[in-house]
């Protein structure tokens, strides 16, 4: 393997937990962190069946900690029972917390509701009731496509309380979409909503299912339950459709939980993969569970007086682990938001912490460098015009954080106190696996440091061979998890080649590039292995570069990818989003070089970009990812034959298909 480059320039401030956060943090201090870590490593098993015993309630206790006969396909405490829903709701209400607030939730237009735990412990059992009066059972499949609302993760618990698996659907995925999902999981239901509101805007959800199931091959599902979020009108397919409110209205408010097996599906969660088919990411019960509620206490140092807020959206797995599981397992109380960052205007994260006083914030870094932009652009929306001393924790989820977006957020979000978890997993993780902790982990920006107690994960090469700190390689954990992917629905063959491959030697692999500092051994994500490039024999991360990019003034957010050239094997490619209108002309061809040196100088001259694009944004959906296959495409001069339906703003990628 080619050594991973470096920059030359690449020393970055230490940050440490303040003396407040250390002393009221669960884990206070590196000495009880690396206690817990030496406990894992001692009594592996010992160590999760005390976490297991402790922290989740039991119908029936197991007796065996973790199953490995039929590696890669591990089971965790096999021979338990336990139902996710009395986990999150009946035994908060049985300890006599019914009255606390479960959920704020915030529509689009500002209306705020609040919901007790012991409210939504009735309304989760008339929906599960409802349930089963369709005849929905355990082990049933169920497509939920719904707007960001306590109705979604209602249903969701509802799906959890009688043993259905339920499958989330992003409610930007289009029809087709959609349909493959339903498809693929043989879902007998689907729960959705007339519209949604985003931005002021009533968007069709209904419509796209009715679309979805009329492209063939959904002959499974029996029924269509329709919540009414907005009054829209819709078409109604009787006796196939039902309305939520109707269903319900009948319902008994009390429904004993079903008693599941640890091992048993609580839910498929369909993420892209490198063939371009979704993969149906198959998730425990048990094990998922107690990962999110751990998570929860250990990542956040969540408090019983905290108000948590999650800005995803259930259609992700931040949405399922940090949302509709892991703090209400936790008996917090959380906000959920129905809107965007950008309405009415782009400071409405910022009035949300001030209004609702929110200790604990996790949103992504792309939300962060496009509120930057705003505030640098419209002084109303800065952040220093709201009050946020009620923040105590900040945190970053979905991809890496560049450094000088750190900067930004822990300078003008947290004021310079609040500790910034910068949380590094995937869907098929179940939850955070490498992170800082709040008070205990010396931050360094850029890098999510240390993998949490209990997480053996290394970098190696491509022959599974530990690599030196300082050597860029593959990101790998060495040994099983409770939260941990059981595999990908109705294709175990597609599972063992994607994360388990025979050359890593039963080494999960996660498909990201890391490098461990010489020094302290944290780790950085690089970006995606198929997102290192290679130039001129150089190896280098697309993430490096994004970086290098962004930490010019002049630059509010920047994607790279490679595209093939005769002369150096990958030609760099960027796309850049200014805090300043779109140059063009002779001043397009200036900025350009300006970035090129900047890059040149931050790096080295192997990663100056070839070609540079300028956009008012990046090709993104709703949710805020980054299209990168589009890029791509666009990097290659090729023509785009990808579904667009899910961008936020398709007129972008004609914009960015002119190089400077």
């Amino acid at each position: 393997m080619t050594e991973q480059l470096v920059p030359e320039h690449h020393e970055l401030k230490t940050y440490y937990p303040s003396s407040e956060a250390v002393q009221r943090a669960r884990i206070s201090g590196m000495d009880a962190y690396r206690k817990l870590v030496a406990e894992a490593e001692g009594d592996f098993e010992g160590f999760w069946a005390r976490l297991a015993r402790e922290h989740l309630a039991w119908n029936k206790p197991f007796t065996q900690t973790l199953d490995a006969s039929g590696a890669p396909f591990y089971k965790w405490f096999a021979d338990g029972k336990l139902n996710v829903s009395y986990n999150c709701l009946d035994r908060h209400v049985e300890a006599g917390k019914g009255g606390k607030t479960a959920i704020v939730f915030e529509a689009d237009d500002g209306t705020v509701t609040r919901v007790s735990y012991g409210e939504l412990l009735e309304r989760t059992a008339k929906f599960a009731n409802a349930l089963k009066s369709l005849g929905v059972k355990k082990g049933d499949r169920v497509v939920i496509y719904m707007p960001m609302s306590v109705e979604g993760v209602t249903a969701m618990q509802a799906c959890a309380r009688i043993g259905a698996t339920h499958s989330v659907v992003f409610g930007g995925f289009s029809a087709q979409s959609l349909r493959d999902r339903i498809q693929d999981a043989g879902a007998v239901l689907v729960i959705t909503a007339d519209e949604q509101r985003r931005g002021g805007k009533a968007l069709p959800l209904k419509a796209i299912v009715d679309e979805a199931l009329g492209l063939g091959g959904c002959d499974t599902v029996r029924n269509v339950v329709v919540y009414r979020r907005t009054g829209g009108d819709v078409a109604f397919h009787a006796p196939r459709d039902l309305w939520l409110h109707e269903l319900v209205a009948g319902q008994s408010a009390t429904c004993a939980p079903e008693w599941v097996e640890a091992e048993h599906p609580l839910f498929l969660l369909y993420t892209s993969g490198s063939t371009g088919k979704p993969k149906g990411v198959q998730h425990s019960t048990a094990g998922y569970l107690l990962w999110a509620q751990l998570t929860m206490l250990w990542t956040f140092d969540i408090q019983p007086d905290d108000l948590f807020w999650c800005t995803a959206d259930i259609g992700w797995v931040t949405g399922h682990t940090y949302i509709a599981y892991g703090p209400l397992a936790c008996g917090a109380t959380e906000v959920v938001f129905e809107g965007v960052p950008t309405f009415p205007d782009a400071g409405r994260f910022w009035k949300m912490i001030q209004d609702h006083k929110v200790n604990v914030f996790y949103t992504a870094p792309t939300a962060i460098r496009s509120l930057i932009k705003a505030a640098e652009t419209n002084a109303a929306v800065h952040p220093r015009n709201y009050k946020l001393d009620s923040l105590r924790i900040l945190g970053t989820v979905g991809e890496p954080i560049n450094p000088a977006a750190w900067e930004w957020y822990y300078e003008h979000i947290g004021g310079g106190r609040c500790p910034i978890v910068d949380t590094w997993w995937q869907t098929e993780t179940g939850g955070h696996m490498l992170t800082p902790l709040p008070g205990a982990t010396p931050m360094v920006p850029g890098s999510c440091t240390l993998p949490l107690p209990g997480i053996f994960a290394e970098v190696v090469d491509e022959a599974g061979h530990d690599l030196p700190w300082g050597t860029g390689g593959i990101l790998v954990i060495k040994k099983p998890w409770p939260a941990m992917i059981r595999t990908i629905y109705g294709d175990p063959g597609r599972f063992k080649k994607s994360y388990y491959p025979e050359e890593l030697h039963g080494y999960y692999l996660a498909g990201d590039g890391a490098i461990r500092d010489p020094h302290t051994g944290y780790f950085t994500i690089t970006g995606r292995i198929d997102d290192v490039l290679n130039v001129s024999g150089h190896r280098m991360g697309t993430m490096e570069i994004e970086s290098a990019l962004v930490s010019h003034p002049i630059v509010a957010e920047a994607a790279v990818v490679g595209r093939p050239d005769d002369l150096t094997g990958e030609a760099v490619c960027a796309f850049v989003v200014l805090k300043r209108p779109v140059p063009t002309g002779e001043e397009a061809l200036q900025i350009a070089q300006e970035l090129r040196n900047h890059v040149g100088k931050e790096i080295g001259a192997i990663a100056k970009p070839r070609d540079i694009r300028f956009g008012d944004n990046l090709p993104k959906t709703r949710s805020g990812k980054i299209m990168r296959r589009l890029l791509r495409t666009l990097a290659k001069g090729e023509a785009i034959t990808q579904d667009t339906s899910t961008l936020e703003n398709p007129a972008i990628l004609e914009q960015l298909a002119r190089t400077h």
